[in-house]
């Protein structure tokens, strides 16, 4: 049988009919509807309500900087609750908003930080989905007595033979898999996706044709609380005193330069050195403890192995180190914007590690990298934050761990 298609999952079932059998529930059950504001949740608690769920719309005030009331982009402060409001009572759904914003700012916010001052690259989103909105929100849905809670994430939950399999969206300029790895078992037993087999284009369609007033609203940025994209800005002042000035070195050793803070550089970052040595530079390592950032040319980025920590299995092996055991082949993606590459899962003196069968560019701790499975690659495997990296130039005498 072929992969059927976006349009043609939408032609042959309609909007409507693809979001409640993404349910699988009667209709008349309660859920729970995340609301953030944006036209994807707000469609999705429509669609749902429409087709005679009970729907309970929630929304998480989980930050408030006062330039995010009025920034196009952003979500859960100021305007985006009131779209959210709005959008409840437009389809008749009771809405509650809870003050989650000193959670969000230890799990979330400090943890960005923090991850920054230690060197890493951190991808709050998968922090948020992971403490804020898959583990807190879903123990209020169960204390409202509700069956399960819907967001309106481009990802597909199948039911496998093993239980519920977490799916890339079958749009795939818009699927989200990725921010979702850490989603454990329990939570994907509980959790609804009804956007999962629909391209934006007609979730967009369907909010205008519901009369929704977010139909036209911009999608929200991936860093929703960092002010002007500027996260240099926002560190210097969560931790003040933790950002100094360094070197900048070359891999052989040579000083170049010198800069303000790790925090302003990125493992792949090729601009705003302001250092030159004839050929382009790119940062290939930073030593938060000594405050270096380490630059070097662009075949240095080439990455053979990593080390994984924080690990989720979703697999049907009993969890991940079993499969690592194994030397399980996976699809591995170490970016939310890359295409899923070929590796094998091993436990390499005494970690699980991720080794690739082609290296793989500008990889860094403190990103995640996601399993997929090369037997059907739509499904995640699980997947974990990046620990530590080996070049592919040194592969071959340093240990993964």
């Amino acid at each position: 049988m072929t992969a059927m298609t976006v349009t043609d999952t939408t032609d042959a079932l309609g909007v409507s009919d693809a979001a409640v059998r993404a349910v699988g529930l009667p209709p008349g059950a309660r859920v729970v509807a995340a609301m953030s504001g944006g036209v994807d949740s707000s469609v999705a608690a429509a669609l749902l309500k429409q087709a005679g769920y009970e729907v309970v719309g929630v929304t998480l005030q989980l930050y408030d900087h006062g330039a995010a009331v009025k920034r196009a982009g952003s979500c859960c402060a100021g305007q985006d609750i009131r779209d959210a409001r709005a959008a409840a009572e437009m389809i008749g759904a009771p809405h509650y908003v809870l003050d989650y914003e000193s959670r969000f700012r230890q799990a979330v916010i400090d943890d960005f930080a923090d991850a920054y001052l230690r060197g890493e690259t951190p991808v709050p989103c998968i922090r948020c989905n992971q403490t804020v909105k898959f583990h807190d929100l879903i123990d209020v849905a169960k204390d409202l007595d509700a069956e399960a809670m819907v967001t309106g994430h481009y990802v597909r939950r199948i039911e496998g033979a093993k239980g519920p399999e977490l799916h890339r969206g079958r749009d795939p300029s818009r699927d989200q898999s990725y921010f979702l790895f850490a989603t454990t078992r329990e939570q994907l037993a509980y959790l609804r996706f009804p956007l999962g087999d629909l391209p934006k284009t007609a979730v967009r369609e369907e909010a205008t044709a519901l009369g929704l007033n977010v139909a036209a609203k911009p999608d929200s940025q991936d860093i929703c609380f960092v002010p002007e994209g500027n996260y240099a800005t926002l560190i210097d002042r969560l931790r003040p005193d933790a950002v100094g000035a360094g070197e900048i070195v070359h891999l052989d050793g040579r000083v170049l330069g010198r800069h303000e803070g790790v925090t302003r550089y990125t493992v792949g970052q090729r601009r705003g050195l302001n250092v030159a040595v004839g050929e382009p530079l790119f940062v290939v390592a930073i030593d938060a403890a000594e405050r270096k950032v380490i630059v070097g040319p662009r075949e240095a980025l080439l990455t053979a192995r990593l080390t994984l920590k924080e690990t989720n299995w979703l697999g049907d092996e009993a969890d991940i180190t079993q499969a690592a055991a194994a030397e399980r082949p996976v699809l591995a993606r170490v970016r939310s914007t890359r295409d899923p590459s070929p590796a094998r899962l091993k436990v390499i003196d005494g970690a699980i590690c991720v080794v690739f069968d082609v290296p793989e560019e500008g990889v860094s701790p403190g990103q995640a990298c996601v399993l997929y499975d090369p037997i059907t690659p739509s499904r995640v495997l699980g997947g974990g934050f990046i620990a530590s990296t080996v070049r592919a130039d040194l592969a071959p005498s340093v240990p993964c761990a």
